[in-house]
């Protein structure tokens, strides 16, 4: 298994960067765009998801990347949050609304599973540094 060496080869980052573009130009659109609150609190939460994915990972230790995933798998619950306000709002229709809803909760579980996979790494160094007794 090839070794990953920048956060953009990370998949939960990639479909992170394809969730922020959607909801940039659903947000950028129609009435949604003069809702300047929610539009700017999606947009941002959005693009913290990838964000924390990449600053995480840049940081190069896994207990700090096991943090910054779980602060990303918040934003995406925020975000998901903000989209039925932007639903009961109808600044988004029903189609949009599952679309992104269907963006989002991959990338959440992306992000779980790469959160489960840096936790059980660190499990495994944590035993191999173990002294026996």
């Amino acid at each position: 298994m090839p070794t990953i060496e920048r956060f953009e080869e990370l998949i939960a980052w990639q479909k992170a960067r394809a969730f922020a573009r959607e909801v940039h130009v659903a947000a950028s659109t129609g009435p949604f765009s003069k809702d300047y609150g929610l539009r700017d609190q999606l947009d941002r939460c959005a693009a913290s998801v990838m964000a924390n994915i990449a600053e995480g990972f840049e940081r190069g230790s896994r207990g700090e990347f096991h943090q910054f995933l779980s602060i990303a798998k918040g934003s995406c619950g925020e975000a998901r949050s903000h989209l039925y306000v932007a639903l009961d709002r109808h600044h988004i229709n029903d189609a949009q609304f599952e679309h992104l809803m269907e963006l989002v909760s991959e990338v959440s579980r992306l992000v779980s599973g790469l959160r489960t996979a840096v936790q059980a790494q660190r499990d495994r160094q944590r035993a191999s540094t173990r002294s026996p007794t």
